[in-house]
């Protein structure tokens, strides 16, 4: 699921400081490799390896000024001149999207079938799942995947992909859930974009292969990192985010470094506020 779903006191972790940076500015720079990851060959894809520095915002005007290799942004609230702006400066941008939800207050929320939208998600007003096994779901997919194209995205991070998980409305299978991530991760290389896996760790091990990169939420808080592993064992960046002040950096950071993860510390709102584990 998502952030505020998931809303906990985040649980005392063991460990000690290491390596928090400062809420903004410079990370001390990614690996030699990480500012453009490898490419695939025609489709100029984007594969982050271990050590990309990142900004996660999805609130707020976004802060361009943040020294890292790779922003992610939300793919509506922004524009071409944005993200423009932000290949100018050398970043890799990154486009949010909900995939399992629908969200009424999106342009293209009119666009899903009256069948297709289930329960409400708890803490998000005017946000219902949706069937994923539903065409007009997936015609929504594509435009949404359009639009990153023609704003200038070089890749995208689908949220609310384990709807199978949850009390969606609808009785989806595990089975469900993989045909539609692979299907979000195939549109989205068509288009020769990037994807993450965001969260959806107990499927991980199926779907390693088919994604890029994953962005998680909240492992260390719910003891469940080692599940992202297979990731960094196969040379892809795991974009890790714990939420709470600064402080959290003192119990987090060594034990998200131990895991090769890129880590920061953020806010529940995602505004520009950040404190890098590295």
């Amino acid at each position: 699921m998502r952030r505020l779903a998931r809303i906990a006191v985040v649980v005392a972790l063991a460990g000690c400081g290491g390596g928090a940076g400062s809420g903004s500015g410079t990370d001390g720079g990614p690996r030699p490799d990480a500012r453009k990851g490898s490419r695939d060959g025609g489709a100029d894809i984007w594969h982050p390896p271990p050590g990309t520095s990142w900004q996660w915002q999805l609130s707020g005007t976004v802060d361009t000024t943040v020294d890292v290799a790779m922003y992610d942004i939300d793919l509506f609230d922004n524009t071409a001149d944005t993200i423009a702006a932000l290949h100018d400066a050398g970043r890799v941008v990154i486009c949010y999207y909900s995939a399992g939800s629908r969200e009424d207050w999106r342009p293209d929320a009119g666009d899903y079938a009256t069948g297709a939208i289930g329960k409400a998600l708890d803490n998000w007003p005017g946000e219902t799942w949706v069937d994923i096994r539903e065409s007009s779901v997936r015609a929504v997919i594509r435009g949404r995947l359009d639009l990153a194209v023609s704003k200038g995205c070089d890749g995208v991070e689908p949220d609310n992909v384990d709807g199978y998980a949850n009390d969606s409305g609808f009785p989806l299978t595990a089975a469900d859930q993989l045909d539609f991530n692979r299907f979000l991760a195939d549109e989205a290389r068509a288009r020769g974009l990037s994807i993450g896996l965001k969260n959806d760790l107990d499927q991980i091990s199926d779907l390693v292969g088919d994604f890029d990169w994953a962005l998680d939420e909240e492992c260390f808080a719910y003891n469940e990192c080692n599940a992202l592993d297979p990731f960094v064992a196969a040379g892809k960046a795991v974009f890790q985010v714990e939420y709470g002040d600064a402080t959290l950096a003192d119990t987090v950071c060594s034990q998200a470094n131990a895991h090769d993860f890129d880590t920061l510390i953020k806010k529940l709102e995602l505004g520009a506020w950040r404190v890098p584990c590295r």
